[in-house]
């Protein structure tokens, strides 16, 4: 079954807890004031036990924005900005609240009390910092540049005296150009790293030469390993960013798509992240399956065994479900001979943290103990959890379909988005944690860049070690065999 979300998030990164403050409850803050009431409905926001669960997408647009007497709270800043993508682009949002913006200001100019206009700017450009802090790539868009120097215009003008107003806005800006052109810089270095090149394998009966090198000339200690794996993980996830993730809800809604999918930025860190585990999967395959030696392959098994037990230990439960992946695959789960020489109780215990009944049960129970000991930690080594990401995108997938975007009066089901929010914000403080393990460049080289074999190339190879057992597998060989004399 699904964990039910926390009711609390946990403590968060600099970054993060900066956003979502002290409290995730998606409460009204104490001393922050507030728009409208905090129960039962209010115009066309709906609350219950003081908690926002519905309303239109003009009144949750309107409670974003802040008065004299009211700030939102930043769990809905957060929650709201994350998920108002799938019903508005947020060039459009940001015009949206410009124009609220501009109506306030109008009437407090009407009003002639300098000191409440001077206040109203000052608590817009607090909303705008937070937002491009948290979603600094909305302004990639040259439509939402645009609207923001607009407003950041508007607030400035009755700010002449002392200018506090235009230095937070410069530093504001500032920030967001550093950040625009570091994910700028990263994407073009994504684009020029090249994938694992793929090996066409063994042609038949050709033994590869003894000086060949594999992992285990590289590397022979499990817990190394599994600490540049960890290395490795971390480095990815954290390109990962909270609008990103909000894209596989995006593009499942079928409703709204019409509304957003033009906007949509191509999410290269989610499909990186998602080729690395089906890299690592192979890879794994390969090491196994081009040992020629039965003796030298149980101990390649064996070893794959060790580095997933000690990335379960560590809180790498992405690699190690790739590592387990990648040794069931059926070129290397069909060396019988060669299974039966390795211990397989650790094996067992890792197959069962990963059984996928009940909703992977067994893995959700690691992982909440993970989350806790994460939460308490002391140190960076005891904060590391890294979940099997397909199953989070999964999870992310499973709240989106079981609840509507609107309800039935036309509401947004803020309620639904508030669970989603929680998820991918328990998501992005994982991806803060600073890795505590040396990086070793010549392990993490081999892992990025040595030769994989495709599904072919790997069947192959596992034939040549154990020669087909059944009908079924030889005509697969049989098959394969053909296959490549035409080709020679």
């Amino acid at each position: 079954m699904f964990l039910e979300p926390q009711e609390t998030m946990p403590q968060t990164s600099v970054v993060f807890s900066s956003i979502l403050g002290p409290s995730c409850s998606g409460q009204v803050q104490p001393g922050m004031g507030e728009r409208g009431g905090g129960a039962g409905s209010s115009g066309d926001l709906v609350f219950q036990d003081g908690r926002l669960i519905s309303g239109s997408l003009e009144a949750l647009m309107e409670h974003l924005v802040p008065t004299v007497d009211y700030y939102p709270d930043r769990t809905y800043i957060f929650t709201f900005l994350l998920s108002s993508r799938v019903f508005i682009p947020p060039h459009d949002l940001l015009a949206r609240v410009g124009q609220i913006c501009l109506e306030q200001r109008q009437q407090l100019e009407a009003g002639s009390d300098k000191a409440r206009l001077k206040s109203f700017s000052a608590k817009i450009v607090q909303l705008l910092k937070e937002w491009t802090e948290a979603f600094p790539y909305d302004f990639q868009d040259e439509k939402a540049m645009a609207e923001l120097k607009a407003i950041t215009h508007r607030v400035t003008q009755c700010d002449e005296e002392n200018g506090t107003v235009k230095k937070a806005i410069a530093q504001m800006t500032q920030s967001l150009l550093l950040s625009l052109a570091a994910r700028s810089q990263l994407q073009e270095l994504r684009e020029k790293l090249r994938s694992p090149a793929m090996d066409k394998g063994p042609i038949l009966k050709a033994k590869p030469p003894a000086a060949q090198k594999d992992i285990l000339g590289v590397c022979c200690d499990p817990l190394v390993l599994a600490q540049q794996l960890t290395h490795i993980e971390l480095e990815r996830v954290s390109s990962i960013h909270p609008e990103d993730l909000m894209q596989i809800v995006s593009h499942m809604d079928s409703r709204d798509k019409h509304r957003c999918r033009g906007d949509l930025i191509k999410t290269y860190s989610l499909e990186a992240y998602d080729n690395w585990f089906n890299c690592l999967s192979m890879l794994v395959a390969t090491e196994v399956c081009r040992v020629v030696k039965k003796k030298h392959r149980t101990r390649m098994l064996e070893f794959f065994i060790d580095v997933a037990r000690e990335c379960f230990n560590i809180g790498n439960f992405n690699s190690m479900m790739a590592i387990i992946s990648g040794m069931n695959l059926s070129p290397v789960a069909r060396l019988k001979k060669t299974w039966s020489k390795v211990k397989t109780a650790k094996f067992d215990v890792l197959e069962h943290h990963m059984d996928p009944s009940s909703n992977f049960c067994n893995y959700r129970t690691a992982l909440q103990g993970a989350t806790q000991r994460s939460q308490m930690a002391n140190s960076s080594r005891e904060k590391i959890v890294i979940p099997v990401f397909n199953l989070f995108v999964k999870d992310i997938y499973f709240l989106h379909k079981i609840h509507t975007n609107h309800l039935p009066n036309g509401h947004i089901n803020f309620k639904k988005f508030w669970d989603i929010s929680r998820q991918i914000h328990e998501f992005m403080t994982w991806t803060q944690v600073e890795c505590p393990f040396e990086k070793d460049k010549k392990i993490q080289s081999y892992l990025l860049t040595a030769p994989i074999y495709s599904e072919e190339a790997l069947f192959i190879a596992s034939f040549e070690s154990e020669g087909p057992e059944n009908h079924m597998e030889k005509d697969s060989w049989k098959t394969l065999r053909t296959t490549l004399l035409n080709r020679a």
